[in-house]
Parts: C-alpha cells; structure tokens; sequence
C-alpha cells in the first residue's frame, strides 16, 4: 500500500493557541452530555460525571475533548438550544479550568456555539456542515475558533433517504468544498477549518467503508485541509462484524482507527482512549516507515 507523506497543518485557536496537525495523529475524546447517546445511555448525562470522564480521558492520553449535548445519530430528535445549553456549559466551564487540552463543542446552533466558546471552548465540530445553521460561521470566526465541517445530508431524521451515491469520494468532497466556502464566506479563515467525511452519516454501510478505505482519494485530498475521522462504535462497522451492541464495537473501532491513521487523518474521535491512542501509536508508527519507504523507493 502507498503511502503519500500527510500534510501538515497549523490550526489557529483562540488565544493565540494553535493546533498542531501531522507529525502525529491527535486523538479527540467523546463526552456525551446526553441522556440517549447511541453509545452509553446517558452514563455521563450528569455534568460531574462527565467532568471526571474527561479528566480521564486527558489523563489517558486524550488531546481534545469533545463535548456534546444533542445526539444526532441517525433518527434522533433535535434538542431545544436552552437545554443544550443547560448539559453543555457546566462541564465545558469546568474542563476549561481543570483540564490543559484543546475542547471542541459538537453542536451546530450558532447561540450554543456561542456560549460554549465564551465558557472555554476553542474548536467548533458542526455534523452539518454549515448546512444546518450558516450563521455559526460568524459565531467561530469571531472567536478565533477553528471549525470542523462534517458531510451529511439531511436531518437526522431522514438522513438515510439521501443516502445515495455514485461516486461517494467525489461527492463527500464536492459537498465539503461547498461547506468550506460557506465558512469563509461567514469570515472563518481557511487554516482554521477541518474537515470530517461523515461516517454513518447519510451513507449505508457500504458508503461508510468506501468513505473511509478512500480518505486519500485525489478529490478529497485537493480540499487540502486536515481530517477529522470519527468510526468510533458506529453501526456501519457490524456489516463486517455482525450483530453487536455498541459497548461491544471497540476491537472494529481500533480497525478502522487504524485504517484512517494510515490513509491520513489527522485527528480520531473515539468513546475509549486508552484504548484507542495505542491504536494510534501503532498506525502512527507503521505509516513514518511506510512515508520513508514510499519516499527512498518512489514507488506508487
């Protein structure tokens, strides 16, 4: 397998902060402040137990963590933007305190942006791409955050009737181009923006393993901006497996962790750190000698 050299980025933070991307791969940690979280059930829906499960994560060897209020795996109900306010700004205000990483807040509603960014947040992960609410565009770029911009279409509810494709590489990437310059449009410079192909996001399983397995296609490379890659427990990953409950999907995470790492993410969002940042590190090793070895051989 080919491996082209990962690019490196430097994403600005507020704060004159800065993220660097691609001599290593960064792992984001997922704090879900939700009483239905496909993952865990609301295990960490009261907000000190979501503070500690992100000290934890940090400890473990997290490098952002992302906090969120709203599920928005597939068929969710939308949540009123007080009461994502309410879950998201006490454990972000708390974190902002206690812990020394980045936090990202995963919502798309420009006013709980907004507040989270004044509570301490510095990176913005919108699932919609701007599709949703374009003015956060302006809410990010106002606070020097970066922002991540995820493919999908849709809403929740209905997000699998768009799922289809002829080509889902170039697509993802047409669909993201359009979301990048959304963002600079509302003001965002483009070294703040990183992007994610969506997986499990209006796509089949089979999109999702195409999504990943092509990450270094030539249209998704020419967006030229750092990846987010999230496969973390999804349910695409049990077309491979079979049947099992998402606490029970961490070995076929570790997969296609792995597999990201190789093709050239920056950045893994994952429910188990620990677990997953050995995965990485591994990944991460693996692909320095293949980057070596693609560059003395020349070969493709």
């Amino acid at each position: 397998m080919r491996v082209a050299p990962r690019r490196a980025y430097v994403v600005p933070l507020p704060g004159g902060r800065e993220l660097a991307l691609g001599s290593r791969t960064l792992v984001m940690g997922i704090i879900n402040v939700t009483p239905d979280s496909f993952s865990d059930g609301g295990l960490r829906f009261d907000p000190g137990a979501a503070v500690e499960a992100g000290l934890a994560m940090a400890e473990a060897g997290a490098d952002i963590l992302d906090i969120g209020g709203e599920s928005t795996r597939p068929g969710a109900d939308p949540v009123d933007p007080a009461e994502e306010r309410r879950r998201v700004l006490p454990v972000v205000s708390a974190l902002a305190r206690q812990a020394r990483v980045p936090l990202s807040v995963d919502t798309y509603k420009a006013e709980v942006a907004a507040d989270a960014l004044a509570a301490g947040a510095s990176i913005v992960n919108d699932i919609s791409g701007l599709r949703y609410e374009p003015a956060l565009a302006p809410v990010a770029a106002g606070a020097g955050a970066a922002l991540v911009l995820m493919h999908t279409r849709g809403r929740s509810k209905a997000m699998y009737e768009a799922a289809r494709y002829e080509s889902v590489a170039d697509e993802v990437a047409a669909e993201l181009r359009e979301s990048i310059e959304r963002a600079i449009e509302g003001g965002v410079p483009r070294e703040a923006i990183i992007v994610d192909p969506g997986l499990g996001f209006a796509k089949r399983a089979e999109h999702s393993f195409e999504a990943l397995a092509r990450l270094d296609a030539p249209a998704l490379m020419a967006l030229d901006r750092p990846w987010l890659v999230g496969p973390s427990r999804k349910s695409f990953l049990t077309s491979a497996t079979g049947p099992l409950p998402p606490a029970e999907r961490d070995w076929a995470t570790a997969a296609a962790v792995a597999v990201a790492v190789l093709l050239g993410a920056h950045i893994v969002r994952v429910h188990r750190v620990a677990e997953m940042a050995q995965a990485v590190r591994v990944a991460d090793r693996v692909r320095v000698l293949r980057e070596a070895s693609t560059l003395v051989s020349g070969v493709g």
